[in-house]
């Protein structure tokens, strides 16, 4: 009888294949929930992290835009107001030739008043385009430079050297050392 009470015991412990089938399935069930859920969760995040981009995206690209709109009024501003400094400089100076202009046209203007008066405006000038870095360019007496100079003729001239600058017609200009004007020059040969 102990055999037939164990074996009735054993057989209450294993269960049918139906009930392994039934358990079987509650645990793939329970599996695919679990699997489901973390699924859910995970597209739930990224829908998140998706749209905290795409904030930040819209964020950049409309600095982007007030960054470009910004920059292209201060390169308008700048290229309509870049000689302001210039000619704010220049205006003492054109103040000085109108009132030797009205100088030279009184009664008892002389000579040497007017021509006082417009080497003082010259310098002034001068003075003027320096302040700016523009150095004018007198080659007299130098050697020829065709970067610097535009020779106008050439003569024979036996007190100069061969390409020697013998007279300045009209004299040259550099901006911060870049040629604006060419020197108009008569050369030696």
């Amino acid at each position: 009888m102990t055999d037939t009470k164990q074996t009735q015991q054993t057989e209450e412990q294993i269960p049918t294949a139906e009930e392994a089938i039934q358990q079987a399935d509650d645990a793939l069930e329970d599996a695919q929930q679990t699997v489901q859920e973390d699924i859910a969760a995970l597209l739930e995040e990224a829908r998140a992290e998706a749209e905290k981009h795409k904030d930040m995206a819209l964020r950049v690209q409309a600095d982007m835009e007030n960054l470009r709109r910004r920059t292209r009024l201060d390169v308008e501003s700048a290229h309509k107001f870049a000689l302001e400094k210039f000619v704010n400089a220049l205006i003492p100076a054109m103040d000085s030739m109108e009132m030797g202009m009205e100088a030279a046209g009184k009664e008892g203007a002389t000579i040497e008043s007017i021509s006082e008066g417009v080497e003082m405006t010259f310098k002034q000038l001068l003075d003027v385009l320096q302040s700016f870095n523009v150095e004018r360019i007198d080659p007299t007496g130098e050697k020829f430079d065709p970067q610097l100079h535009e020779a106008m003729t050439m003569i024979p001239s036996p007190d100069h050297e061969t390409n020697t600058v013998v007279d300045t017609i009209q004299k040259g200009y550099t901006l911060n050392e870049r040629l604006v004007r060419a020197a108009r020059v008569i050369v030696a040969q």
